[in-house]
């Protein structure tokens, strides 16, 4: 039995150690995601993010082979985990104006939660504008993701009658991201939730003002005796 086991399942060991090694490196790479929005990623290195989990530098050598390489996975390993606590979770709104509130919403939440220096994007994008290289590119590919879904969904919400067709879809986005990155921004300074709730606070007005020329111009007020 012992052999017929063994023979169905011959590579069951070698799974738990790429099992074990996919998990480390996981663990590793939310390390280094910390360690940057802290200290930048062009400040992340081998030595430091060693001390930072306890591994030896060989140890972590042979995860990443390069300081470029490690750059790269940490971005990738904030990305997915941007994709799981900003995106997916709106993606299933019902209407593009719920979607786009979803959005804004998640992002906020993301900057509180998620790491100690707040958005990890947020604190890539200022530091690497003039670093050209692949972890600029990647940066530079992923604000531009980001504003077209913004602008797409904006786009959404007037094709659905919930926002001014006159709107300028570009420059609402513009302003709505000049909101989120600077409540990013006042957040990691002061630690102090007031900056989300100002900027919550900002992207609720400039929407209600969005939509108010949906219907001729007015904002529909209920009857004095409803």
């Amino acid at each position: 039995m012992t052999e017929t086991v063994s023979h169905l399942h011959p590579d069951r060991p070698d799974r738990k150690r790429r099992s074990d090694g996919e998990r480390t490196r996981n663990a590793i790479l939310r390390e280094a995601a910390k360690l940057a929005t802290l200290e930048g990623l062009e400040g992340l290195s081998i030595s430091k993010l060693a001390t930072a989990v306890g591994m030896s530098k060989s140890g972590l050598f042979a995860h990443f082979g390069s300081k470029e390489e490690l750059q790269l996975a940490t971005f990738e390993s904030a990305r997915a985990l941007f994709d799981e606590e900003v995106i997916s979770p709106a993606s299933g709104a019902a209407t593009g104006i719920e979607q786009l509130r979803q959005l804004t919403e998640n992002y906020l939440l993301h900057v509180q939660n998620a790491y100690p220096g707040g958005c990890f994007f947020a604190s890539l994008i200022s530091e690497i504008d003039t670093h050209a290289g692949p972890v600029r590119d990647r940066a530079v590919e992923f604000m531009a993701m980001w504003l077209e879904l913004l602008t797409s969904t904006i786009r959404e919400a007037q094709a659905q009658g919930a926002i001014d067709p006159t709107e300028d879809a570009e420059q609402l986005t513009f302003q709505i991201e000049a909101y989120l990155f600077l409540a990013n921004a006042q957040f990691v300074i002061s630690k102090s939730s007031e900056p989300i709730v100002r900027a919550r606070r900002a992207i609720q007005l400039r929407l209600d003002a969005a939509g108010r020329g949906v219907l001729g111009g007015d904002v529909l007020l209920p009857a004095p005796n409803a």
